[in-house]
């Protein structure tokens, strides 16, 4: 016998209407957030970046590649990574399809990682996909936007992240554990793997300058975990203690 409340199917549809009526609202409201970050002023891109791509180097504004429009997610995978983040693996297996749409739509779509090109192009085949990435290896561009952290900072407990500063420094008496958990997942200690961090940046190009037009971390990429939204609509939702979640081909059901 079910704990959860049970009814009859009137009983449903009038609840699923009231409910219905709180979904509206939230679309509504989400179309206005879209709205104010269309409104966000741009700001001139002049560092010349540069980038490993499987067509050789290239600058920012190459990755456009002819639009008008770039969208770059932030992928933690750093140099000495053996393998992508999850997290971040997860959120990617949804680019393949959503990369032919946005191209049609003037939008390129890329993701950018510290690791050198070699390491993310075989990783890359490992997984399946076929969305452009490329290596910021050598370059700034992933401290600029904040998701690549000093030395420094780590030490002084002042991370930049998410327009805000955290401290990411596991207790004395985790370190061991939480190290080994880092170690599981992409071969490194927790500090190398929580030097980089997720996140996504959006560009615009007129009249042959580049501009930076918006950028999101953390909770902010919600809306890019495919899986998740599948979640939030299932009977008992995201209902999870801890990272469930593993790379698509590691999972034992495959």
């Amino acid at each position: 016998m079910t704990s959860h409340k049970t009814g009859t199917r009137e009983e449903w549809l009038a609840a699923r209407l009231e409910l219905l009526d709180a979904e509206k609202e939230l679309t509504r409201r989400s179309d206005e957030l879209a709205r104010r970050r269309q409104e966000l002023p741009w700001v001139r891109v002049d560092k010349d970046y540069r980038f490993e791509t499987s067509d050789g180097t290239a600058s920012l504004a190459d990755l456009f590649r002819g639009r008008s429009q770039l969208i770059v997610y932030h992928f933690m995978f750093g140099p000495d990574y053996t393998a992508g983040c999850p997290s971040c693996s997860a959120i990617a297996d949804g680019f393949n399809g959503s990369a032919a749409h946005l191209a049609g739509h003037d939008v390129s779509l890329w993701a950018v990682s510290r690791a050198p090109l070699e390491k993310l192009l075989a990783y890359r085949q490992r997984m399946g996909w076929s969305f452009p990435w490329a290596s910021a290896y050598g370059s700034d561009f992933n401290s600029d936007f904040g998701v690549a952290h000093t030395k420094e900072e780590w030490e002084a407990g002042t991370i930049a992240y998410n327009f805000g500063e955290q401290d990411l420094r596991p207790a004395a008496d985790q370190k061991s554990s939480i190290d080994a958990f880092s170690q599981s997942i992409v071969g490194t200690d927790w500090e190398t793997y929580r030097r980089e961090g997720p996140g996504m940046s959006s560009f615009v190009r007129q009249d042959g300058t580049v501009y930076h037009t918006y950028s999101a971390y953390s909770r902010g990429l919600d809306g890019l975990w495919g899986m998740y939204q599948w979640l939030d609509r299932a009977p008992l939702g995201r209902n999870e203690t801890g990272m469930w979640w593993r790379r698509h081909d590691e999972y034992d059901n495959q």
